[in-house]
């Protein structure tokens, strides 16, 4: 079982994003408060569950939170400020969209900057300790993941309804086939022997 909070009599919100590594698409993050006394085995870690695991949790989660959001980074906003800027300015959106402001952060992850006037505790692998961390993995990650699937019917050959953007061998198959298309993120290398191309 996961760690329910840091301090117990506070509201706290965990947060994370997931679409980091991607070589397309926004970058995702997720703010969500739980009740205290919240408790699910089944949370975990986002990449630790099954994909049918996760699209059942994500009702659940929604249901049990006191309040949750989901916000994204553009494909613009990540170039332009590069993509570790945008997941903070991703996590800083979601925590601004609760109707609930929390007295304080557990982000996941070693760093993180934002002009949140809420102090916040950085946690390595925090989705694998602490529950609201976890939940705020989970409803980025389906969140995220059913993007890509839509974007994939828009911009077929890459596979991204399976690697929802990550550099797998498909995705770059369809990159060297068909080049790139307008949401792959410009300042990424897309290929070991290319750094860029023109749609």
């Amino acid at each position: 079982m996961l760690i329910a909070f840091l301090e117990s009599d506070r509201i706290e919100a965990g947060c994370d994003e997931v679409g980091r590594g991607c070589l397309c698409g926004p970058v995702v993050a997720a703010a969500v408060i739980l009740p205290a006394d919240f408790s699910n085995e089944f949370v975990n870690d986002s990449k630790k569950l099954t994909k049918i695991n996760r699209e059942h949790l994500v009702s659940e989660i929604k249901s049990a939170a006191i309040d949750w959001a989901i916000a994204e980074a553009s494909v613009e906003e990540i170039d332009q400020i590069n993509i570790l800027h945008a997941s903070f300015l991703a996590m800083t959106r979601a925590v601004q969209q609760l109707s609930i402001k929390p007295q304080h952060l557990l982000i996941d992850g070693n760093r993180f900057k934002s002009n949140l006037d809420i102090p916040y505790n950085c946690i390595i692998q925090g989705d694998g300790k602490f529950t609201s961390i976890a939940a705020a993995s989970i409803l980025a990650k389906v969140y995220r993941d059913e993007l890509m699937e839509r974007y994939a019917e828009k911009y077929p050959g890459y596979g991204w309804e399976k690697n929802a953007g990550y550099a797998t061998k498909l995705h770059r198959d369809g990159i060297r086939q068909l080049g790139l298309t307008p949401i792959h993120r410009r300042s990424f290398r897309h290929l070991p022997e290319q750094l860029d191309f023109n749609f």
